[in-house]
């Protein structure tokens, strides 16, 4: 094999740049899921919840808020980057069969991970998969109006908070697929976790600002550090005086600490400007940083980012076996555990706390490196299969 690792050939049309950003949000999603899994607390109450959190939770959550919206946006350059060599025929019907893939495998196999066997949990790739079927029809536009409509959705689509499923009557379910978490359509099992419309717009920002990826990195990290420390700016302005971007008010509180969680608990579900300013201002921050970074960590960063899809199911059903195992060892049958998960109160010695969380994920990310480094070296030497595109 070459001694050049494949993440930075010469003639690799990958950044790997890119590749490291999503590599680092992947190996933090863990660490999201792997408290989900681990630590009792995640049953108890949110990680968010400033009556009952603490800061080691609250900023261990906080922190793996970055990784969808940065994910997201990925998403929209990359479809930008791949079909700048393809015609909008074949970029369209790839983006479409893509999304479609992707809203079928949430359903299908990511589902069970969160609500259980027989129940449809629509999350991260449901919400991907809906923003690369927007753009399957938003790429015939020039990147300049997609980034307009994307820029638009994510600036104004917090003006539709006042409107609620519960007033819109046959049309609730559907409206919760676009901008309000709850309960499937047609009488489905299962909720909705991530409305489509803010994602969307996430998406179509990404692709908006796929040219830039066309520049010289000079002037593309330049751009990009003016935008990140400018959305970090904007989220301040807005976010001090409460004057709008989020559902959920910042208030001062008894201590300075409890008032700092409070600046910075942004909204999630679904992803508030506020929450998008600043992930995806941290995110434009980041990636001029990870181009220059080398070594065995940029290398290590760059296979997962080329894996990305591999490695997110691979690390959910690791997790999930872990925890039944551990839960096994210490005298938990699957009825005990189905018990825990729907009271929300576990007992003192169920899971490992935070700690022992953390422990796990480093375990995982460094158990699954050597498979996504085989997967990763597939996908690179088997162009020819054209499947391998959609994993």
């Amino acid at each position: 094999m070459s001694a050049i690792p494949s993440e930075e050939r010469s003639d690799d049309p990958r950044l790997p740049e890119i590749d490291r950003l999503r590599g680092l949000v992947m190996v933090v999603m863990a660490l999201d899921h792997m408290r989900d899994f681990f630590d009792a607390d995640a049953l108890r109450f949110s990680p968010t919840d400033l009556d009952r959190t603490y800061p080691f939770l609250f900023f261990t959550r906080f922190i793996t808020h970055f990784c969808a919206p940065t994910f997201a946006v990925l998403a929209g350059v990359g479809a930008f980057l791949y079909g700048a060599k393809r015609n909008h025929k074949a970029l369209s019907l790839f983006l479409a069969t893509r999304g479609v893939w992707l809203i079928l495998l949430d359903a299908i196999v990511i589902s069970p991970v969160w609500g259980g066997p027989g129940r449809i949990s629509l999350g991260t790739l449901w919400a991907i998969g809906c923003g690369l079927l927007a753009l399957s029809v938003l790429s015939l536009a020039r990147p300049a109006v997609v980034f307009a409509i994307g820029a638009a959705i994510i600036l104004g689509h917090n003006l539709l908070d006042g409107i609620h499923a519960a007033d819109l009557g046959a049309f609730a379910p559907w409206w919760r697929l676009l901008h309000e978490p709850g309960a499937l359509p047609l009488d489905l099992p299962g909720r909705v976790l991530y409305p489509a419309l803010p994602w969307i717009g996430v998406l179509a920002l990404g692709y908006g600002v796929g040219p830039l990826f066309q520049r010289s990195a000079q002037e593309r990290d330049s751009i990009l550090l003016k935008a990140g420390l400018g959305a970090l700016a904007l989220f301040i302005l807005l976010r001090a005086p409460n004057l709008y971007g989020d559902p959920r008010a910042f208030a001062l509180r008894a201590d300075g600490i409890g008032s700092a969680l409070s600046f910075l608990n942004v909204t999630k579900y679904p992803p508030s400007l506020l929450y998008l300013l600043v992930t995806l201002g941290g995110a434009a921050l980041a990636l001029p940083a990870l181009e220059r970074l080398g070594g065995a960590a940029g290398r290590a960063l760059a296979i997962f980012g080329r894996t990305p899809l591999f490695f997110y199911v691979l690390h959910l059903y690791v997790g999930v076996a872990a925890v039944l195992a551990l839960a096994a060892w210490r005298g938990y049958s699957l009825e005990d555990i189905a018990a825990v998960v729907k009271s929300g109160a576990p007992p003192d010695d169920f899971g490992t706390g935070l700690a022992g969380a953390y422990l796990i994920w480093i375990l995982v990310v460094i158990g699954l490196y050597p498979l996504c480094r085989w997967f990763a070296e597939i996908k690179r030497r088997r162009s020819d299969l054209w499947w391998l595109s959609y994993l």
